[in-house]
């Protein structure tokens, strides 16, 4: 008996499996197509109930003891405090195997989970939406060497919802309660109502795994889904973004390099701050008010507590200190200010491509339509079916003899999947011909 199945008692999961239906329709109740299924469940307990959480080295070790005994895959989650501390460490690792049950591990207290992840080698992870969790878990010794994100799956499949919640209803007819997704998970100790939803979370994520591989195999899109997730499993760590204070929400109101002086030093002030004290950039000073004095460029610390965002509640000191800031950016000779806009390593942006390469932006223009034509085809996302910076390169600088092989190779280039190059590099060819 399924996870599902005996947490539901006698309701039975919302899939069938086997042969399609005569129909055509899906084989999965609630996905892409289907008839609306019976009224959804609400999943309020976990099936052993909560468990402890693991937060020292003995207890650790029996949870991977256990796990390692497990059969089948391990569905795996972590809670992060986005817009509480800094950075994005995981605060609670949640996991679950049939044969080991539930565990529910605090990584502040066991930092180091390698033997968890080496216990876990060559196991198929199950997370979903894969990208957000792996960063976190690989500082704390976690990385799966195959996994199933079930998100992704949810799109290749066609489905218009995709979080966690809606795809458990939608698929496997239970409602879970998501009501603290944003809280502070470093609190400690964590409520009992956190942990209850934390392990929530996993109770059901191999049911779901299941249920779309199985729908996923019925549209023929199952070896699509593996070439994805196997490209994420075996994906470099991210390399550190160059120039992050470019990103500071608002910085288009920005034109002088004088005052993008003064938003890179405000901003590298106040993350050098944040993670001192180990809060979110975010609660040491808005972006708004960033923007606000560097579009001023204060004469003085009385100046810059007329603007909004440093008057209120700020202390003297921290004014001095936001006005020193400003100061070293005024300071700055010519040469050592900060150029406008970011290096452009790819194509121009596309609304300047009639301007510069008319013929460029026609091939753009005939390539997305046949691109989005094929994604609607294929009933998922076009941002699935190809990266559309890879569609803007090929359109930019297409090949000098226009073939399937020539375009294949370069859409293989930018990093495209076997079946992405398959999908795509007939209507690709067709409009770079056209």
């Amino acid at each position: 008996m399924t996870d599902a199945q005996d947490t539901a008692a006698d309701v039975s999961l919302r899939t069938t499996g086997g042969a399609p239906p005569d129909d055509g329709g899906s084989s999965v109740t609630g996905a892409p197509n289907s008839e609306p299924g019976p009224e959804p469940i609400p999943l309020l307990e976990p099936r052993e109930g909560i468990p402890p959480v693991i937060a020292d080295e003995d207890a650790l070790a029996e949870v991977i003891a256990a796990f390692a005994a497990g059969s089948g895959p391990v569905a795996v989650d972590a809670e992060r405090a986005s817009g509480y501390r800094y950075g994005q460490r995981a605060y609670l690792v949640q996991l679950r195997r049939e044969g080991a049950g539930t565990a529910l591990i605090d990584p502040v207290a066991c930092p180091d989970l390698s033997g968890l992840g080496e216990a876990l080698s060559g196991v198929e992870w199950v997370l979903h939406a894969a990208t957000q969790d792996l960063p976190c878990l690989r500082e704390i010794g976690m990385v799966p060497t195959r996994l199933f994100d079930t998100e992704l799956a949810g799109r290749l499949a066609g489905f218009p919802r995709v979080g966690l919640g809606a795809m458990v209803e939608a698929v496997l007819g239970f409602v879970l309660e998501k009501g603290h997704s944003a809280v502070d998970w470093s609190t400690r100790p964590l409520p009992e109502p956190w942990l209850r939803y934390a392990a929530l979370d996993v109770e059901l994520l191999v049911d779901l795994r299941d249920a779309l591989e199985k729908e996923l195999d019925r549209q023929g899109k199952l070896e699509w889904a593996q070439q994805e997730f196997d490209a994420i499993a075996s994906a470099p760590p991210p390399e550190p973004r160059k120039d992050p204070w470019r990103r500071t929400s608002g910085m288009h109101k920005v034109r002088r390099r004088r005052q993008l002086a003064v938003v890179r030093e405000l901003w590298q002030t106040r993350d050098r701050i944040a993670q001192r004290r180990d809060v979110s950039p975010g609660k040491v000073l808005s972006d708004a008010a960033i923007v606000e004095a560097a579009l001023s460029v204060p004469a003085n610390a009385h100046a810059l507590a007329a603007l909004s965002g440093f008057g209120h509640r700020m202390g003297r000191r921290q004014l001095e200190q936001w006005q020193a800031a400003v100061e070293r950016a005024k300071a700055l000779a010519d040469a050592q200010l900060p150029q406008p806009g970011q290096p452009v390593t790819g194509p121009p942006p596309p609304r300047a491509w009639a301007d510069k390469d008319p013929a460029a932006a026609a091939r753009l223009t005939a390539a997305r339509a046949a691109v989005s034509a094929l994604a609607e085809q294929l009933n998922m996302p076009q941002e699935n079916l190809v990266a559309p910076d890879t569609v803007r390169r090929v359109c930019w600088e297409p090949p000098t003899a226009v073939t399937a092989e020539s375009v294949g190779a370069a859409l293989a280039g930018y990093g495209a999947r076997p079946w992405q190059v398959e999908q795509v590099t007939p209507v690709l060819v067709a409009a770079l011909s056209a």
